[in-house]
């Protein structure tokens, strides 16, 4: 007989969340991303009402506009290193300062992340015995990974310490280097990334019918 016992999922207060705002906004002119307007509020405030429900303790990676961050309330944690050296630089900010066991991660672009990002994340990750777990939408050749939206066992963190170290920088390298798992899920413009002034516009536009 089929093995009919439930996985019993993270609970969020194990968990840490970290939205990912610490980039240049080459695309956006250098603007700072997670500062820019989404009806009458900035990008990364939309991305904190949705992760913070589905948390224990949350942070924000960043590095430039402490001030106007810090007035959100939460906890700044930016790159250990000077330079803008990318995501994975602000995952290795969050697994050195994070005192849970877990660490779940979004970019401070995607505003419209799930509800249920992160207990499906556990659910998958646990049922696996894996190391790390992040997004996946499409099928074929849409198919399309957001290792971006991740959850992580914080225990990774020196293996993410030796990556960079070694020079490197690409995301899903070092995920492939972790026993990991992807977790499907049915709609894509819930990781919408928001990466241009005229996207942010056209964003505006859809979600005020």
């Amino acid at each position: 007989m089929p093995d009919c016992t439930p996985v019993v999922a993270i609970a969020p207060e194990k968990i840490t969340g970290l939205v990912l705002a610490g980039g240049r906004g080459s695309r956006m002119g250098g603007l700072d991303k997670g500062l820019q307007p989404l009806h009458g509020k900035p990008l990364v405030q939309h991305v904190i009402a949705r992760l913070a429900p589905q948390v224990g303790p949350l942070a924000l990676n960043i590095n430039r506009s402490h001030a106007r961050y810090a007035a959100l309330g939460y906890p700044l944690w930016p790159d250990l290193d000077d330079g803008f050296q990318g995501p994975l630089a602000g995952l290795q900010s969050g697994l050195r300062h994070c005192t849970t066991p877990f660490l779940a991660t979004t970019p401070c672009d995607a505003p419209l992340i799930p509800d249920d990002l992160v207990q499906r994340l556990a659910s998958a990750m646990t049922a696996a015995g894996a190391q790390a777990a992040y997004a996946v939408t499409g099928r074929g050749e849409e198919r399309q990974r957001h290792p971006v939206c991740a959850l992580l066992d914080a225990s990774v963190s020196a293996s993410l310490d030796q990556f960079l170290a070694a020079g490197e920088r690409r995301m899903a390298l070092w995920f492939d280097s972790l026993k990991r798992v992807e977790v499907d899920f049915p709609d894509p413009n819930a990781f919408r990334n928001i990466n241009t002034g005229q996207q942010l516009q056209q964003l505006e536009q859809e979600t005020s019918r």
